[in-house]
């Protein structure tokens, strides 16, 4: 395992937890931390044992207050872009990733912050978790996908709101506008992640990756061709022993064995 300087990889059988450990700095994005998370997201891609991946911020104030303003205020157009990049390729890791991907929202989610949670499959989030895109605020826009990832989750009107506006919204707000997947109390919040996580381990792996990648490529198809690769989809994984397994194990009505073959 990679030693890792500004973030903590910690895997408990199939689940994998990444904290983003820069309390002090409310766990802000700098080009360390990128690179690390994106380290982090090739390693656990390689682990067969892994099926789940938390994405989680140390303390209870903070998942990520945003990207690190300290590293981008002497910056220039030719050091913003590749910073951007950086913030861009970590994004797609994770989208396009066979593991799912939970962000664990545990305090401000900002920036950065709020980009690099809705780069994950689900959203759950603390009562006490807030949400924003503030950049305009520093005469900037998000540069890590907040503003196609944000309309695509909760429509154009609200994205434009929460990013020219620049304000903040609770957890609350967030759950009732498709941002936030779940909210609970703070003290529950990875309890949670767990649940959804063995539901999701109790099913057949391949079928699960397939079922996330075709869901993500068919969102930038026409209707057709979304469905169209749905059903070669559908058709290759016939040929998996996983196929064989699930379906025998249904109708012996007991518990499948998934090996992800």
């Amino acid at each position: 395992m990679s030693d890792y300087q500004t973030i903590r990889l910690e895997r408990d059988g199939y689940l994998a937890t990444i904290t983003i450990s820069r309390e002090k700095q409310l766990n802000a994005l700098n080009s360390q931390v990128l690179s690390e998370l994106h380290a982090a997201v090739a390693e656990l891609e390689l682990d067969a044992a892994v099926r789940v991946v938390v994405v989680t911020g140390a303390g209870d104030k903070a998942f990520v207050a945003g990207a690190d303003i300290a590293e981008m205020v002497d910056m220039d157009p030719a050091q913003a872009r590749p910073f951007a990049e950086l913030g861009g390729a970590l994004g797609h890791a994770i989208e396009t990733s066979a593991k799912v991907y939970i962000a664990a929202v545990n305090g401000f989610a900002l920036g950065g912050g709020c980009e690099l949670a809705l780069c994950c499959d689900f959203i759950y989030a603390s009562s006490k978790a807030r949400f924003g895109q503030p950049e305009v605020k520093l005469g900037v826009i998000p540069g890590f996908g907040g503003t196609q990832r944000l309309p695509r989750r909760v429509g154009v009107a609200k994205a434009k709101e929460l990013v020219l506006g620049g304000g903040m919204i609770d957890a609350q707000e967030a759950l009732r506008i498709g941002l936030a997947d779940k909210v609970v109390p703070p003290e529950e919040l990875m309890a949670a992640c767990r649940a959804i996580a063995d539901q999701i381990a109790a099913n057949g792996p391949l079928a699960v990756a397939e079922a996330k990648k075709v869901i993500h490529q068919g969102q930038s198809m026409a209707l057709e061709h979304a469905i169209a690769l749905e059903q070669r989809a559908f058709a290759e994984l016939f040929i998996t022993a996983d196929r064989a397994e699930g379906m025998r194990a249904f109708l012996d009505k007991r518990p499948a064995n998934f090996e992800g073959k």
